[in-house]
């Protein structure tokens, strides 16, 4: 089996089906997605992992986790600061093993083999997430229509599983826990879990903006009303 680049990631944990741009800017990173470029074919594939902790400058095996993704590099531009864009697919989770440390990170890896156990059980998830969903996409205005409108065409689990995660916005653990979940439907259920709680989370954050916008508003009205009535006071002391 042959070895493949390793390339670390801070602070994003990339899955399946991801269309993602990314800059890179260590040294070890750089000469990974060189080595990848070099092939003359249109395969150009480099193992994507999350690091444990984003600020650790130059990782080992130790400091990354052990699920990532296989993906295809579509596009590469180098800038003129000396850091690297990279456009990246996601094509499947891999397990890493047998990390070496060179000129760049490096592994051997496998593929996890995703299947929906309980077909029935799933179809139920699928619904219930992209329901859902929607109501996430009309509270957290970050996420596009368009998004919401690919989910609701996906009937999938596991497409449907990797999409709605990957615009979640939880943490980068809670992230890598999806991530690492093999079975379809446990990775569906916690999927919804974290809807439902974010979804309960950004309503009582709209309530509490709601609440010091009209505040604020109270106190500018009052504000402005006091200064009218100073000029009043003032006028009716001149007349006198």
């Amino acid at each position: 089996m042959n070895k493949l680049p390793l390339l670390p990631l801070r602070d994003i944990v990339i899955f399946p089906d991801m269309i993602v741009p990314l800059f890179v800017g260590r040294e070890k990173s750089v000469l990974a997605i060189e080595e990848v470029m070099k092939k003359d074919n249109d395969d150009k594939k480099i193992l994507l992992l999350t690091q444990k902790d984003p600020l650790t400058d130059n990782p080992g095996k130790n400091d990354l986790y052990k699920v990532g993704v296989l993906a295809n590099i579509l596009q590469m531009l180098k800038l003129p600061d000396g850091t690297v864009k990279v456009l990246v697919e996601g094509l499947t989770r891999v397990k890493i093993f047998d990390v070496t440390d060179d000129k760049f990170l490096s592994a051997n890896s496998k593929d996890y083999h995703e299947k929906v156990s309980k077909k029935e059980e799933g179809v139920a998830l699928v619904r219930a997430i992209s329901d859902q969903f929607e109501g996430y996409v009309k509270v957290n205005k970050k996420i596009s229509k368009e998004v919401l409108t690919s989910v609701a065409q996906i009937d999938d689990p596991i497409k449907l599983s990797n999409t709605v995660a990957a615009h979640l916005n939880i943490k980068i653990a809670e992230k890598q826990e999806l991530l690492d979940t093999e079975s379809i439907e446990k990775r569906l259920t916690k999927i919804l879990q974290l809807l439902e709680s974010e979804m309960d989370v950004l309503k009582v954050e709209k309530k509490i903006r709601s609440r010091v916008k009209r505040q604020m508003e109270k106190t500018q009205r009052e504000y402005y009303l006091n200064e009218q009535l100073k000029a009043i006071q003032k006028e009716l002391g001149e007349i006198e």
